[in-house]
């Protein structure tokens, strides 16, 4: 492998900002990513906290019971309930294999960070993946892409496609999920390793039924030789010590909420767009009931939650009352889940990717009121896996990989194909073009002096004339690209391996590509190396 780090942009101005640690953005956050003390300050400041280690550590360790684990695990299992330990945490939806790169991107993160500092610190830093199990949009998670002949395609598993249940509560048919596995790797091509890897993946659908079990099933396995820890967010146990909270929660909603309208304005003053939507009513909490998650709002007037949309109305005692009773009903929104995780974490750092660090922004003074700091907000690394026989495509053509990544290829092959193109035919097509219209409008005129009931049909025969040289030139364009495919092919496999549909790498192209490819040893290779955290994109050479 060979890393090389290159400047590019976020895909939003606020991250982008936030990674130069310039204003106005680096005023809505707590801590100077940039500061060389940062991490010390951080830890300072945790220090004086009082954070229930033990309980939070005893959860994680029941959770992962059932997941491959090793010696490293149990270390920082041990680690987490020292007294002077903290944690580097960041979190995802529990995608189908894992799903797009941008989630093994962030474990990485996680992990090298922990390291990191752990090192530097000198104190006992875990590195904490919170699966956010407790989400509901089944459609965002339940898809891979894969190439099919010249493209990219999605191909979903669509069995469970009209869930609104949470995550974590969605069991699939090993059936129909083994045949989905089958269908992705067929995509993928059998390659040396890809029988052991349909085998241990036909092995864990076999003893797992859920998407969130598969999910943390998957993760473990990959990375539990490097001290990983995971934590479901809609696990019962973790419920029943979040109850407190989630009582604080409900009885300052008001307050947290107007908190975070107060940043988003003090935001959109600057010329940013909100990045959480939000009204004044909003409760931030949602509740489950019969199988399906519901955010709640609060009705001031009558001092009631209440949901239009389910029909539900509870006074302030009975929501309190539910809470005791049945606390795995209450889940968290985007407002309230980094709160949520202040309070259960000693976080040093979170890994965040560029929308997170967006609405992490809109929450700081909700964090001012509780008597706490945002931590650090750390931007997960950004990788792009360079082949070589798409980078020996690069060096063919002639191409620059940064203003790839940047920008893509459709103009450089644009540009190609202008410059081949039969610019004298083109030419001769425009000026037939020109003859006719000039032509056809004196007959447009004759007949608007004579006959208009005829003008129709003349329109209507230029127009085929015009649409038969339009085909012409449609046919010599086309053969033209025939007679180049070879070059334009590159074009296109560079295109589909580092800029997807315009996209990065990273949102659309699965892990289970490359290990299909390479075998597991390609994790431990990455984790191998040695990252810096300074906000450029690494390019690695495969």
């Amino acid at each position: 492998m060979n890393f090389e780090s290159i400047v590019i942009p976020a895909m939003n101005d606020f991250a982008s900002l936030y990674i130069e640690q310039k204003e106005p953005v680096k005023g809505f956050f707590h801590y100077d990513i940039t500061e060389n003390t940062v991490y010390e300050k951080r830890y300072r400041d945790l220090m004086s906290r009082n954070i229930n280690r033990a309980g939070i550590a005893r959860v994680i360790e029941n959770y992962m019971m059932k997941f491959p684990q090793s010696d490293k695990t149990k270390q920082s299992l041990e680690k987490l309930r020292n007294e002077n330990s903290v944690v580097v945490i960041g979190g995802q939806q529990a995608g189908l294999l894992t799903g797009p790169l941008y989630t093994i991107h962030k474990i990485i993160s996680i992990i090298k960070l922990a390291e990191e500092q752990e090192s530097k610190l000198n104190q006992p830093v875990v590195p904490v993946f919170w699966i956010a199990g407790e989400d509901h949009d089944f459609l965002e998670i339940n898809h891979v892409y894969a190439e099919a002949g010249k493209s990219l395609k999605k191909i979903s598993f669509v069995s469970n496609n009209d869930e609104k249940k949470m995550t974590s509560h969605i069991h699939f048919n090993k059936d129909e999920m083994l045949q989905w596995v089958n269908t992705i790797f067929m995509h993928f091509g059998e390659k040396e390793h890809t029988k052991k890897i349909l085998s241990t993946l036909q092995t864990a659908i076999k003893q797992y039924s859920s998407i969130t079990d598969l999910f943390s099933y998957i993760v473990m396995s990959l990375f539990k030789d490097y001290g990983l820890l995971i934590i479901d967010s809609a696990d019962p146990a973790l419920r029943k010590i979040e109850e407190p909270f989630f009582s604080q929660l409900i009885d300052q909603n008001v307050e947290i909420t107007q908190e975070v309208l107060s940043q988003q304005k003090e935001i959109e003053t600057q010329g940013f767009k909100k990045a959480i939507e939000m009204e004044d009513s909003a409760a931030n909490i949602f509740i489950y009931l019969n199988n399906e998650r519901i955010l709640l709002d609060y009705d001031s007037e009558r001092d009631c939650f209440i949901s239009k949309k389910a029909q539900i109305e509870l006074d302030r005692e009975s929501l309190h009352e539910l809470l005791r009773q049945d606390p795995e009903k209450f889940s968290n929104n985007v407002v309230t889940r980094p709160i949520m995780q202040e309070w259960l974490f000693p976080t040093l750092a979170f890994i965040a990717g560029p929308g997170e660090i967006a609405y992490w922004g809109e929450i700081k003074q909700a964090f001012d009121f509780l008597g706490n700091k945002m931590p650090p907000i750390i931007p997960r690394m950004n990788m792009t896996f360079l082949e070589a026989a798409v980078e020996r495509d690069i060096f063919d053509l002639e191409l620059s990989i940064e203003d790839i990544l940047k920008n893509g290829v459709t103009r450089n092959k644009a540009l190609f194909l202008e410059s081949v193109a039969d610019q004298e035919l083109r030419c001769m097509i425009d000026q037939a073009k020109s003859f006719l219209e000039e032509k056809y409008n004196s007959i447009f005129e004759r007949f608007e002096e004579n006959d208009r009931g005829l003008l129709p049909l003349a329109r209507k025969n230029l127009s085929i004339h015009l649409n038969q040289l339009d085909y012409m030139e449609q046919k010599a364009n086309h053969s033209l690209e025939i007679k180049h495919k070879t070059i334009l092919e590159k074009y296109n496999r560079i295109e589909r391996s580092l800029k997807p549909n315009g996209t990065p790498q990273e949102r659309m192209w699965n892990i289970f590509y490359y290990l299909n490819e390479m075998g597991e040893s390609f994790i431990h290779q990455l984790m191998e190396e040695k990252y810096v955290f300074d906000g450029t994109h690494k390019l690695i050479r495969i």
